[in-house]
């Protein structure tokens, strides 16, 4: 089963989705802004995806800097407080897979832990193309 915490506003995560889906399955969408992850699915995440805590908190469009979080001196527990009291913290989009865990930024990062391969051509919101006809992955523009 794949579990993908998506943000239907962000463009990377709308990405990722549809790179779900263009492998034929349809995974168990979280809207993590409506239903934030356990304290203990969140550790589980960010350890599984080999990231520090600090490297799974989005600064962007976030209160990051209005709750001082740019403090070096703050703990893992501290930051995890903040980013479950405000969910908009959590870096996005976090897909968990039965082959890993990946913060999937950029959203092509997700085809490293899909069980199933794509099954056609996709490309990015932005016009990027990712995956080619033959479902193989393009390498990206230099």
């Amino acid at each position: 089963m794949t579990i993908i915490y998506h943000n239907p506003a962000c463009g990377t995560s709308r990405n990722t989705l549809a790179m779900i889906r263009n492998s034929g399955e349809e995974p168990t969408v979280i809207e993590y802004l409506q239903h934030p992850p356990s304290r203990e699915q969140l550790v589980a995440m960010i350890r599984d995806a080999g990231l520090s805590v600090r490297e799974a908190i989005r600064q962007k469009g976030t209160p990051y800097a209005e709750l001082g979080l740019d403090n070096a001196a703050l703990t893992d527990q501290q930051l995890l407080d903040a980013m479950l009291a405000h969910p908009v913290l959590i870096n996005r989009p976090f897909v968990v897979t039965p082959k890993g865990t990946r913060l999937c930024r950029p959203s092509e990062l997700v085809l490293e832990i899909l069980t199933n391969p794509q099954l056609g051509a996709f490309t990015k919101e932005d016009g990027e193309v990712v995956v080619n006809a033959e479902g193989q992955r393009v390498a990206p523009a230099q």
